[in-house]
């Protein structure tokens, strides 16, 4: 199930623990990824709080949103790059990305195979995708009075798992957000230095998020289509009675 547009923006954008939350996650995305000079880069579910960053070097930076989710016209004050979509049908050119970075997006998606089906679709041969979402075992998944709190958690290893069946080649992983999703002064003015610590201390288990970067496989692996299908076709009419006369100077007649 998707939050809403309005409730996501609040979130980020209007409280403090949002913007902490924001800041956590963008730095750690930084530390994998600090440069997009001359690529594309495209965000799906709600990644524009982490797209900033981009907009100045990058040659084309687009927010994807969901129509179950809704869209906002972003960056504020600079020409609208943000767009709405299904999930299974994205305003994007086939193998024209080079960065892609899903937030709010896999995890809350009631189809994660095709928000997966597009994520590879447009990404180009080799192309990066940063697949950013709750870790089942950190605090933020068990409080829904965030974003974080709603959705399908997951373990790094069931989150490998999955991207690997779509042609996804697991690189490395991080994680963010150690501080507890509190609104209380002490947690709050103590966030900064909980994520430098636990950033030294783990990289995928006291986090109230996962980062799994992962590489579109190249060349991919074939996937049973039409050429299979015709080498084993459905037998529907196996165990049929063969009319009588129907041999075979009958069947060589027709």
């Amino acid at each position: 199930m998707h939050l809403d547009v309005i409730d996501l923006r609040q979130f980020y954008y209007r409280t403090q623990l949002g913007r902490i939350a924001q800041k956590a996650v963008r730095d750690r995305m930084l530390e994998l990824w600090p440069s997009a000079k001359g690529e594309t880069v495209v965000g799906f579910g709600f990644a524009v709080p982490l797209l900033r960053p981009y907009l100045a070097e990058a040659e084309r930076v687009i927010g994807v949103m969901p129509a179950e989710q809704g869209v906002m016209p972003w960056p504020a004050g600079l020409k609208n790059v943000s767009t709405l979509c299904r999930e299974n049908l994205w305003p994007v050119a086939t193998a024209s990305v080079d960065k892609l970075i899903c937030l709010h997006g896999l995890e809350s998606s009631e189809h994660p195979a095709a928000v997966l089906d597009e994520c590879e679709r447009v990404l180009q041969p080799g192309g990066r995708v940063l697949f950013i979402v709750p870790n089942r075992m950190g605090l933020w998944a068990r409080n829904d009075a965030t974003p974080f709190g709603f959705g399908r958690p997951y373990s790094l290893g069931q989150l490998e798992a999955q991207v690997k069946r779509f042609d996804f080649v697991p690189e490395r992983h991080a994680a963010a957000l150690f501080s507890p999703p509190s609104e209380k002064k002490f947690w709050l003015r103590s966030a900064e230095m909980l994520e430098r610590m636990g950033g030294k201390l783990s990289r995928n288990r006291a986090g109230g998020v996962i980062l799994l970067e992962a590489a579109k496989r190249h060349p991919p692996r074939p996937r049973p289509g039409l050429a299979e299908r015709v080498r084993k076709p459905l037998r529907v009419l196996e165990g049929s009675q063969v009319p009588a006369g129907a041999g075979v100077s009958g069947r060589r007649a027709l």
